[in-house]
């Protein structure tokens, strides 16, 4: 088919490699525009536009699509279809009405259940024990179109958003190639008005780790803001970020190492720290991190 490809994190790259390895034509692809990033400051191109271009494909990323003329440019291209997934721009119905058979959305959840802008880190925070991709048909609401595919994944009692989003990046990938070969055959299935919940955007305020949370929910909240923007503590002044976690057994204070290898009493329960990072270190394995800043028995962090 001839596709456009509008995305521009690094969960999108994996999907358009698999639309060019499927033998899809690629009309052009859409993304955000480069933004100052690093130590200098120097615009950075989106992964998904550095592979574009490695790829030799046109690569478009207007401010906005709401102009006359943004949307005469996009229908130009005469798509069948285009394929959206973390773009970062709301497309108007000009848009979504410009591909033969519109445009369809690779959403890392089971709608109706995390619509919004960070899915994959509030299922984590929220202890749901699975999620999954949905294939959408695009209309005008936020991830409120009817669901073409729909195939879910459990997740582990471990796993951080880091890991469920390469996991689920690979699923979107695959499935989007399975949804394309079927289009004319899908029947577009109504999302349920029951159910439905919204994955507000991360908010750096929700970091602070507060141990008096019983293990499982300290638990979720390292792993669902791992690794960015990392849930952290205090030990000192010293602020450290707690990338990966286990619970297990275990009482005490709040916040109280009990034993010499990472293990943190919570207010009910307690958690095993397997990755963590100082500031201005890279993140460690807890062994590693341990050699280089014991936290003894007794050690207390937070406040």
């Amino acid at each position: 088919m001839r596709l456009i490809f509008m995305g521009s994190p690094d969960f999108s790259v994996p999907v358009l490699d698999a639309l060019v390895d499927a033998g899809h034509e690629i009309a052009a692809v859409y993304c955000q525009p480069p933004r100052p990033a690093g130590r200098g400051k120097k615009d950075r191109p989106t992964p998904v536009q550095a592979r574009a271009e490695a790829l030799g494909l046109e690569v478009r990323h207007p401010v906005s699509l709401k102009g006359a003329e943004a949307q005469a440019d996009f229908a130009a291209l005469n798509a069948e279809a285009a394929v959206v997934v973390a773009y970062g721009l709301i497309l108007p119905q000009a848009i979504l009405d410009a591909p033969k058979f519109g445009c369809l959305n690779i959403h890392a959840s089971l709608l109706p259940r995390w619509r919004g802008a960070a899915p994959i880190h509030r299922v984590i925070m929220s202890g749901d024990a699975e999620t999954g991709i949905c294939i959408m048909q695009m209309e005008a609401g936020l991830d409120t179109g009817p669901v073409l595919l729909r195939e879910a994944t459990g997740i582990d009692a471990v796993e951080t958003t880091g890991a469920l989003h390469d996991r689920l990046s690979a699923m979107g990938a695959r499935m989007i190639v399975d949804a394309l070969a079927q289009l004319p055959d899908l029947t577009p299935q109504v999302q349920p008005e029951e159910g439905v919940t919204y994955a507000a955007k991360i908010d750096k305020a929700e970091a602070a780790i507060d141990w008096s949370q019983p293990a499982p929910q300290v638990s979720a909240q390292i792993r669902g803001l791992s690794p960015f923007p990392g849930a952290w503590t205090l030990m000192g002044d010293q602020r450290i970020k707690m990338l990966g976690c286990e619970t297990t057994t275990g009482q005490g204070a709040p916040g109280t190492a009990l034993d010499d290898l990472f293990t943190l009493a919570c207010g009910q329960g307690a958690v095993r720290i397997t990755r963590a990072q100082r500031a201005g270190k890279g993140a460690q394995e807890s062994d590693v991190f341990l050699r280089g800043c014991p936290i003894p028995k007794g050690t207390i962090l937070g406040g």
